[in-house]
């Protein structure tokens, strides 16, 4: 499946809620949802028909996938070790998704979106323990520590963080003026704020 390239906040629409794809701009009056709360599309603000069992399923891990920029089969690889591990499934995919690299950047406060915190990550802007690291989809630990590599720090990008007050979960610390970060946990499902329905993800791919 090909890279989506088109109008980023057209997924935010087609979902419904915000997916928080833009950065600042989500947070601001300039968000499309804003704007036009409705589906794109030609059709978009008719009358919505019952949606069946498996157009909510398929719904959701599209909105999952959307949420964590991932293509199709990225999601379902990711899907198929969360079922190897022991405990819930959709619990098991959820923390796996919210330990990859891009999205702890993300979380940290070093990139104001998971877009730039993926291509933050792949231009080699960061190290986990000390060792360089631009895979986006590396799953961090517990105790590991993820820094803005020294030959970054002084880009206008980072300096600007320095001044900022970031607020993070609490499975994760940061220190904002050293731009580094710790994972002091592994999250728990409380502990994630995606607006996500796991088990119908689950179904989905029971079927």
């Amino acid at each position: 499946m090909a890279r989506y390239t088109d109008a980023s906040c057209r997924l935010c629409r087609r979902e419904g809620q915000k997916l928080f794809l833009k950065g600042e701009r989500c947070y601001s009056t300039k968000c499309a949802l804003e704007k036009r709360n409705f589906p794109p599309g030609q059709h978009g603000q008719g009358r919505r028909s019952k949606t069946s069992d498996y157009g909510l399923q398929l719904r959701e891990k599209q909105k999952a996938k959307r949420f964590y920029g991932l293509q199709e089969t990225q999601f379902r690889n990711t899907f198929d070790k969360a079922a190897q591990k022991k405990g819930k499934t959709g619990e098991n995919l959820l923390i796996l998704l919210e330990t990859r690299l891009d999205n702890v950047v993300f979380r940290l406060g070093f990139a104001s979106s998971r877009k730039e915190a993926r291509q933050l990550v792949t231009h080699g802007h960061f190290t986990v323990n000390d060792q360089k690291v631009d895979i986006p989809s590396y799953v961090v630990k517990a105790g590991d520590v993820i820094k803005v590599k020294k030959s970054s720090t002084d880009s206008p990008k980072f300096k600007e963080i320095k001044d900022m007050t970031i607020t993070v979960p609490n499975w994760i610390s940061v220190d904002v003026q050293n731009l580094e970060g710790k994972v002091v946990t592994m999250p728990t499902r409380d502990e994630i704020d995606t607006p996500i329905a796991e088990h119908l993800i689950v179904e989905l791919y029971s079927k």
